[in-house]
């Protein structure tokens, strides 16, 4: 995207998301929109990630959150506004 991102959110999930691959598959779903940002594990067994770049890439990444990597179970996706320029230049897992 080289900074052109014009929407970005702050993405919490929660269910079972931890251990089956979900930074993974965020990453590779992601990059594959042209999006930026970062997704994480959380120390309550949560995963948060940002998100940014054009609306409509933003919103079906949302989308996809709530069903993500086959072994998943998404109990729950809560979304809120983000600074497009808190992203990184490309989409990374945070360890």
């Amino acid at each position: 995207m080289e900074g052109l991102a014009d929407t970005a959110l702050r993405a919490h999930v929660e269910g079972r998301v931890q251990g089956v691959a979900f930074r993974a598959w965020t990453k590779g779903r992601a990059r594959a929109l042209g999006l930026t940002g970062w997704v994480r594990n959380e120390a309550d067994g949560s995963v948060s990630a940002l998100i940014a770049g054009d609306t409509e890439s933003v919103a079906q990444m949302v989308r996809a959150l709530h069903d993500g990597p086959i072994h998943a179970r998404v109990t729950r996706v809560t979304t809120e506004r983000a600074d497009p320029a808190e992203a990184p230049p490309d989409f990374r897992v945070i360890y």
